[in-house]
């Protein structure tokens, strides 16, 4: 069933921010663009831009920016459909956005400081670079998904559930394709590995889940 569409300048502007973003991302690296729209299926993209990697790198900077608009935008929405309320604020969704960009920042320097202690920095930066990569492709789908949640149909529970599903496949596409890079070392720190993914990849989601709950 279609939804009336409602006159709301705050999500356009988002939507189309996080549009924009992509586009100057595309307009910045447009091999590089073209490539990592096939990241979810093949590796190339993977496999000659870890290679490259800088401090600071603008093409993943852009598309990270547009992960968190479209990762915040996602979650308000969510938030709004199951708890029935429409009196969320613009700065709601600020601290939406600076939650989530802190949580992804914070994981990355604690696994970055692992590396470090653990003379493996070169590794680290490769299975972030794959990570973000991941997560990056989520931002730039989520654009389509928010603009048909906003302005075409009205949400349901049943296209909540399959675009979750669809978002957590694509994180676990990405991390079992760390694991195939790196199985020989996972063999034989296999109890590091084990470690590392309570403590870092499964607890942090317990803890936000709780946090969101709690509140």
């Amino acid at each position: 069933m279609l939804r009336d569409i409602i006159s709301n300048d705050f999500f356009t502007i988002l939507l189309m921010l996080g549009l924009a973003i992509v586009a100057i991302a595309k307009m910045v690296s447009p091999k590089r663009f073209n490539d990592f729209t096939t990241v979810l299926g093949n590796s190339k993209y993977l496999k000659i831009y870890s290679r490259d990697q800088k401090f600071f790198d603008k093409f993943d900077a852009l598309l990270f920016t547009n992960l968190i608009i479209s990762l915040s935008l996602f979650s308000f929405i969510c938030f709004e459909f199951f708890t029935k309320t429409n009196t969320l604020s613009p700065d709601t969704m600020f601290k939406i956005s600076f939650g989530i960009c802190m949580f992804i920042l914070i994981k990355v320097i604690i696994e970055r400081l692992i590396g470090s202690l653990f003379e493996m920095d070169a590794m680290i930066d490769q299975y972030l670079f794959q990570k973000i990569s991941y997560k990056n492709y989520l931002g730039v789908l989520l654009i389509p998904i928010n603009a048909l949640l906003l302005f075409s149909f009205k949400p349901t529970l049943t296209f909540f559930y399959v675009t979750v599903i669809l978002l957590f496949i694509i994180i676990l596409t990405g991390l079992f394709t760390s694991l195939k890079a790196y199985q020989s070392l996972i063999k034989y720190n296999f109890f590091y590995f084990i470690l590392y993914l309570c403590a870092l990849e499964i607890a942090p989601c317990i803890i936000l889940y709780k946090v969101i709950i709690s509140n």
